[in-house]
């Protein structure tokens, strides 16, 4: 079984790394590609790409500059622990030994605007580029035409590996439209949370966001490799609800305080 999940906007580098452990990213090759054509572009043009501020704007016009392809620890991080936003929160990765981020490393991907498919451990530069930036470059119109079949590639590679045909998707809808089902081999499992709220269970972005993460957390605390175990998962309050929930959309539901 293999688990996908979104990259973070907020990144932090200042936190000492709990794990000396690293690895490259596959795709370095490509990222250069996309920072050479992302340096053509001013600090406004930026920040009208990305629908940001003017501060963002230079910080990642900066970035984009100062970015090599070449780089070791405290200038790269561990992706898993560069990442600092509410899925991120909710897998706790800072608190893991190292025989989960051995597991993990293994079960886990993180979709990329820039790195195409990370591995956790896998050390990678501060960076901003969202997968839906409508970014064209030679390859296309947008990231989805530059990355093509190379994310869902690198995929089934790894679900070779690991002898399953189980691709949990825990990423958004914006990262998970990178990855083409059609070639990929095996099945998609996509957990839903729903939260309850004024009688009707609705999902709520910032509490789903948060369950993603721990969904991660219990897969990996508890080595689990085959899909039908998420079922029994119960952090933060969540059942399964079989009830709501098709093959391929695995609901989990939470009852209101």
């Amino acid at each position: 079984m293999l688990l996908v999940i979104s990259p973070a906007k907020n990144l932090d580098y200042e936190s000492p790394a709990v794990t000396k452990q690293v690895s490259k990213p596959d795709f370095l090759e490509h990222s250069a590609e996309l920072i050479k054509a992302l340096r053509e572009l001013a600090p406004q043009d930026i920040s009208q790409l990305m629908k940001i501020s003017d501060k963002l704007g230079v910080l990642n016009y900066d970035r984009y500059q100062s970015w090599k392809k070449t780089y070791k620890q405290p200038q790269g991080k561990q992706a898993v622990l560069a990442f600092n936003g509410d899925v991120y929160g909710g897998l706790g990765a800072e608190s893991f030994n190292e025989t989960e981020f051995l597991f993990m490393q293994q079960h886990l991907r993180i979709l990329s605007g820039l790195y195409g498919c990370l591995r956790p451990l896998d050390l990678m530069l501060p960076y901003r580029l969202e997968m839906g930036t409508r970014f064209a470059t030679s390859r296309g119109k947008n990231l989805y035409e530059f990355w093509g079949e190379k994310i869902t590639n690198s995929l089934n590679k790894q679900l070779d590996v690991l002898g399953s045909k189980e691709l949990v998707n825990l990423a958004s809808n914006e990262y998970f439209k990178a990855v083409q089902p059609k070639l990929l081999k095996g099945s998609v499992i996509t957990p839903i949370f729903k939260d309850k709220k004024n009688g009707e269970y609705k999902v709520i972005s910032f509490y789903a966001k948060k369950a993603r993460g721990l969904m991660a957390q219990y897969v990996i605390k508890n080595r689990i490799t085959k899909a039908e175990k998420m079922k029994d998962f119960d952090l933060g309050g969540y059942q399964y609800n079989d009830a709501m929930s098709s093959p391929a959309e695995w609901v989990f539901t939470r009852e209101e305080n």
